[in-house]
C-alpha cells in the first residue's frame, strides 16, 4: 500500500511540474525580431505616397516657391560645415525666435550673411543659463550636427551642439547615454 501511495505522490509531483513548466513557456512573450530597415525602393515608394498627400503637395509647393528656395539655399551653404562638424562663425542677430515657433530655446544668428535659427531644444532650467547672457551682435563660434527646414519657418534651422564666445565654451550638448 505504501508503494502505491508513494507512486501516486511521485506521479502527482511530475504532472504538476509539467503543468507548471508548460504555463511558464506559454507566459513568455514570443520574441519579436527587430524591424528590418527599409530598402531604397521601399523608401522611395513611401516618399511618393507621402508626396501625394495634401501635406506632401503643400511641402513641394513651398520648396518651389521663392521663400522655400531661399531657405534651401541657406541650408545648402552650411551643409559642408555640418557634415564635417566644423566650427562656424556666427553673429547673434536676435535673442528671440520667430513668433509661434515651437523649437524650444534658441536665438537668431547670421552665418556668412544669411539668417538662421539656432535652436537648442527643450532642456532643463539651468542647462542654457550661460546662453541667456548672449547679446545682439555677439560673435560666437558654433558647431552643429544637423540643419533642417520647414514651411512654417522662413529660415533654416540649425541644431546647436557647441557654442563658444571669446574662446570660452558657453554650451556643449551632452552625449546621448547608451547610444552609438
Amino acid at each position: 500500500m505504501k508503494k502505491i501511495i508513494y507512486a501516486l505522490i511521485l506521479l502527482l509531483v511530475v504532472v504538476s511540474g509539467l503543468v507548471f513548466a508548460n504555463l511558464e513557456i506559454k507566459k513568455e512573450a514570443p520574441k519579436k525580431s527587430p524591424p528590418r530597415p527599409l530598402t531604397a525602393a521601399e523608401m522611395k515608394a513611401a516618399r511618393k505616397k507621402w508626396e501625394a498627400t495634401p501635406d506632401g503637395i503643400m511641402f513641394n509647393k513651398w520648396k518651389a516657391s521663392p521663400e522655400g528656395q531661399k531657405v534651401l539655399a541657406g541650408a545648402a551653404k552650411i551643409r559642408n560645415h555640418i557634415s564635417a562638424s566644423s566650427k562656424m562663425e556666427a553673429v547673434v542677430s536676435s535673442l528671440s525666435l520667430p513668433p509661434g515657433s515651437r523649437l524650444g530655446f534658441g536665438v537668431m544668428v547670421k552665418i556668412n550673411g544669411d539668417d538662421y535659427i539656432l535652436t537648442f531644444g527643450v532642456g532643463k532650467a539651468n542647462e542654457f543659463q550661460q546662453l541667456h547672457s548672449l547679446k545682439v551682435n555677439d560673435k560666437i563660434i558654433i558647431r552643429s550636427h544637423s540643419v533642417s527646414y520647414a514651411p512654417k519657418y522662413s529660415y533654416p534651422i540649425v541644431s546647436g551642439d557647441y557654442v563658444e564666445r571669446d574662446s570660452k565654451i558657453m554650451y556643449k550638448r551632452a552625449a546621448h547615454k547608451g547610444g552609438c
